[in-house]
């Protein structure tokens, strides 16, 4: 549905338009910098279509707006430039990234924004511009920066926020644990792991678009505007670095974790086998005393029991020492 629709005349909110055509029509005959800005949200086909048709949309374009998980891009076409956005949310809570998808056309005199999942981007940055009226001046392509910077600049937020979730993840990744302890912090992990890996879906993809937009190849975007994009160009590289950064460090928090976790199998393991080779030792006397026969070595001596069981001891307490002293036990 639409949400918010107008006309935009030297930087400032003018009217909302009766008929788009009509409006378009005029914006584009006034000589000024005038232009419609209209926002949708998950439009369905027939309201999106009736648009395309009135804006002269492609249809390549108008499939990917209304059925939505686009990675980011931009791609040109004939009248309009159409580029997707993903913008992004950090629930501190559940430590979780929210991700939803915002496609901007911009052609000669309009803009339409396309917002699908619960990203409030589009409307703050609608409110934002009409604050600053020099920017919005610029036309179009104000816009396309606008929803660009700000997105951008909740990436470098909600990488700051990963990296304090990182290291109170790595403390306890290095605190002495159990073995349920352990599988646990493995779970937590790996879950952190999918909300980075979310995070550089999001980031990675539209280094090319932001590249495009600085180098002047995309159209309708003047060569007086590449500063602005520079900017966010280079915001958005250190967002891709802190994304790299947090994904190696979650590899080696892992390959830490599993190497602790294989130690203290180790020690587990070390103890058991001395315990075992402890009890084998009376095990295998008693066994030879147990045997059903009469005429054996000191069978029928009177010392003979308390003898061996003095001798039970004396090999249980030396394999003892001697595992306590390798630091088995």
């Amino acid at each position: 549905m639409i949400v918010d629709c107008a006309i935009y005349r030297d930087g400032r909110r003018a009217e909302t338009p009766g008929d788009l055509s009509e409006a378009l029509a005029e914006c584009r005959t006034s000589g000024d910098d005038s232009f419609i800005w209209v926002g949708m949200s998950e439009p369905d086909a027939e309201e999106f279509d009736l648009l395309a048709s009135e804006f002269g949309l492609h249809p390549l374009a108008v499939e990917d707006a209304l059925k939505a998980h686009q990675r980011p891009k931009m791609e040109g076409y004939q009248g309009a430039l159409f580029t997707v956005v993903r913008p992004l949310a950090y629930d501190d809570g559940q430590a979780r990234v929210h991700s939803s998808e915002l496609m901007v056309f911009i052609g000669e005199s309009f803009v339409v924004t396309v917002r699908h999942g619960e990203a409030r981007t589009g409307a703050q940055v609608r409110a934002r511009l009409e604050k600053e009226p020099d920017v919005l001046r610029r036309g179009p392509v104000a816009v396309l920066y606008a929803v660009c910077d700000a997105v951008v600049d909740d990436y470098l937020d909600i990488a700051a926020e990963l990296q304090v979730d990182l290291e109170e993840l790595e403390e306890q990744v290095f605190a002495p644990s159990g073995g349920g302890e352990a599988t646990r912090v493995a779970g937590v992990i790996y879950s952190f792991k999918r909300q980075v890996l979310e995070f550089r879906r999001a980031t990675g993809p539209l280094s090319e678009p932001m590249a495009r937009l600085v180098s002047g190849t995309a159209p309708y975007v003047p060569r007086e505007t590449r500063p602005f994009f520079r900017d966010v160009a280079d915001h958005l590289a250190r967002a891709n670095e802190a994304g790299e950064g947090l994904d190696r460090l979650l590899s080696d928090i892992l390959a830490a974790h599993l190497t602790q976790v294989g130690v203290r199998q180790n020690d587990d393991m070390r103890k058991i086998s001395a315990w075992a080779a402890m009890i084998a030792v009376p095990t295998l006397i008693a066994g030879i005393y147990g045997m059903n026969f009469d005429h054996m070595p000191e069978l029928h001596q009177i010392w003979g029991y308390p003898a061996v069981l003095a001798l039970m001891v004396a090999l249980v307490a030396y394999l003892y020492f001697q595992f306590k002293r390798r630091g088995w036990l």
